[in-house]
């Protein structure tokens, strides 16, 4: 076969090959073949099937304390979470008290004596952001998540499901004197342990009848 001849049929075939590797769609096609993630239904799910249900599962915060002040390892080997390597810990807790002050940003509570430990804690509920109770129940797997992004507004959205039914309702009747229960999350370091001001971001409030 004469050269130029062959010539011509290699640049045939690489051009054939060439087109039909390459793949034109249109791009709300390819929108349209992609679900975009929903952190708010996520969310609501989380918060309907595994973290109201896993409530029964917090520790006592009075218990707690006294044991972190006794056992420190042993209290956040038990009853912390986190997702990754470090200090910063996360804690599904519970607990009963006395309002002793109701401010714009958050009640303060002297919790009820159990026995074994008693202290002040505020519950916050004008500030609510962060992972606390997303982490805190150790029932989300980050490896479920193709990115961080989404993965952060679950915190986001589930912060707005605090936000907006279970602090409401609570901070228009909660007045000073009033008898609380709540469940919740806090954030602890383990290095730098801090025990005298826990914030707890509520995850059910309930204000106690005589």
């Amino acid at each position: 076969m004469p050269k130029p001849i062959r010539y011509l049929l290699y640049v045939a075939v690489i051009v054939l090959l060439a087109y039909n590797s390459v793949y034109f769609k249109k791009l709300d096609e390819v929108k349209a073949g992609t679900a975009a993630f929903d952190a708010a239904a996520y969310a609501k799910d989380f918060w309907e099937k595994k973290l109201t249900p896993g409530l029964s599962k917090a520790v006592e915060l009075g218990a707690l304390t006294a044991q972190l002040k006794t056992e420190k390892d042993k209290a956040f080997e038990q009853h912390s979470h986190a997702l990754g390597i470090g200090n910063i810990r996360y804690f599904l807790v519970k607990g009963q008290g006395i309002v002793t002050d109701v401010s714009e940003n958050e009640v303060s509570v002297k919790l009820a004596d159990t026995g074994e430990s008693s202290g002040n804690v505020r519950i916050a509920t004008e500030y609510i952001f962060g992972n606390a109770v997303r982490d805190a129940s150790g029932q989300i797997d980050i490896n479920a998540f193709t990115n961080s992004m989404d993965f952060n507004n679950v915190s986001a959205e589930i912060n707005k499901l605090i936000r907006g039914k279970v602090v409401p309702p609570f901070k228009s009747e909660v007045k000073k004197g009033d008898r609380v229960a709540f469940h919740g999350a806090i954030e602890l370091n383990r290095e730098h342990l801090q025990l005298n001001n826990i914030e707890i971001i509520p995850v059910s409030l309930q204000i106690e009848k005589p």
